[in-house]
């Protein structure tokens, strides 16, 4: 089992009018990820409202932020019990046979245009085996074809400006790589956690986005970016693409810094705690 301590805190100046906000920031419990010593502060005296997805366990705050200064700084820890399986041995759902929550994770959304790449991802992706060694490859090629470079992209950079592009960084990865295998009718959806393990040369630890696709009778994890350990990525959200999980939604005017972000893993051997690592495995952290 993995079990990570995550501490992050966001800053913000809220203007003379004041703000709303929707959060997803705190870690996701499901099945196969327990958190526990949770504690959020804020700086303001203001309410909170929570909301949790009860499909996928996605949790959702909301709250009135005041003029002036606003903190908010969140703690907890997670434990997370991964699923392996043997590559070889997952296979992709036809169509006819998905379950209802997988159906809509194969048509198009606003970032993940995959009607438009349905011919280029057949060309490219139709004759492989269809299983996991499939979304692998189109994982490894988007990997290989785009750059990981800061400051590349913005809010309305989608799928197929990324195709073109072949610049960007984690969610840009993710929405090209969600778009490729919609296109070949294979369910995959954005993922949101924070970015273990990542190369300090990237710049400070941060919110990371990442991909699973539903193979087999499970959602299975890709990290198309390379920047993150796969065994060692935090479910904050999953959802269609970036507009259902962005980690903050502000409605106002406000000032933002970067966020402050730690996440390190507990290791004990007596009771079974190992530090993440790279693997070949397929991992799951959710049917």
């Amino acid at each position: 089992m993995i079990r990570l301590q995550l501490d992050l805190e966001l800053n913000y100046e809220v203007d003379a009018h004041g703000a709303d906000f929707i959060f997803n920031i705190h870690a996701a419990q499901t099945p196969c990820q327990k958190v526990s010593n949770e504690r959020l502060t804020l700086s303001q005296p203001v309410a909170t409202h929570m909301h949790t997805d009860p499909a996928n366990g996605t949790r959702y705050m909301r709250l009135r932020g005041e003029p002036g200064p606003l903190k908010v700084s969140y703690s907890a820890t997670v434990d997370i019990a991964h699923h392996r399986a043997d590559p070889a041995q997952v296979a992709e759902v036809p169509v006819r046979s998905l379950p209802p929550h997988a159906l809509s994770y194969v048509y198009p959304s606003r970032y993940c245009e995959s009607d438009r790449m349905v011919q280029f991802a057949i060309q490219e992706f139709g004759s492989l085996w269809q299983g996991y060694g499939r979304v692998k490859a189109i994982e490894e090629w988007v990997r290989r074809r785009v750059t990981f470079t800061s400051n590349t992209s913005n809010s309305n950079t989608s799928a197929v400006n990324t195709l073109v592009d072949r610049v960007g960084v984690c969610r840009d990865f993710a929405h090209l790589m969600i778009a490729l295998c919609r296109a070949v009718n294979i369910p995959a959806r954005f993922a949101t956690g924070t970015d273990y393990g990542a190369d300090p040369a990237l710049g400070p630890p941060d919110f990371h986005a990442y991909v699973e696709a539903y193979l087999g009778d499970r959602w299975y994890l890709f990290d198309p970016s390379g920047t993150a350990i796969p065994m060692g990525l935090v479910r904050f959200g999953t959802g269609r693409d970036a507009a259902d999980v962005a980690f903050a939604t502000i409605f106002g005017a406000v000032r933002s810094s970067p966020p402050v972000i730690t996440t390190f893993a507990v290791e004990d051997a007596a009771k079974g705690l190992r530090r993440p690592e790279r693997c070949t495995d397929a991992l799951s952290t959710q049917s």
